[in-house]
């Protein structure tokens, strides 16, 4: 029991670290996107916006999930399906967002095949936030 909480509380912690990281990075590149951006081609721009509203929403919601987990009351240990939601949010991020970034930049067009990937994990993170709720009720 104590080496899954260390675990578990080891997931959040670094979770926690991204959710920062994510945040920043949304705000510093949709400045950039905003003002330097404008040079590049409107299709680039299009492609590169809907990546950071992506990355930026679902850094939200992963935080919401992180908060829910650590302040549910009732247990002493984060449930693993929030947990579950909170890696999905994570690699979803990272495999829809990153690999839009990596394919429009560095014209590495073999990492898109990761991008559906990603976006299956969104959606199933936030299939687990409602499989969550219903239980919590």
């Amino acid at each position: 029991m104590i080496k899954e909480m260390q675990f578990k509380s080891r997931i959040i912690q670094f979770l926690m670290i991204f959710v920062g990281v994510s945040g920043c990075f949304s705000v510093l590149f949709g400045a950039w996107l905003a003002h330097g951006g404008q040079a590049l081609p409107i299709d680039v721009q299009l492609r590169l916006n809907t990546a950071l509203q992506y990355q930026l929403f679902h850094t939200l919601a992963l935080l919401a999930t992180l908060v829910w987990a650590i302040t549910d009351s009732s247990v002493k240990v984060p449930s693993r399906i929030l947990l579950g939601a909170g890696i999905g949010f994570f690699v979803g991020i990272l495999c829809f967002s990153g690999t839009i970034y990596i394919k429009t930049f560095f014209s590495f067009a073999l990492v898109g095949k990761l991008t559906p990937f990603g976006g299956i994990s969104l959606a199933i993170a936030w299939l687990l936030l409602s499989i969550e709720g219903k239980k919590s009720l």
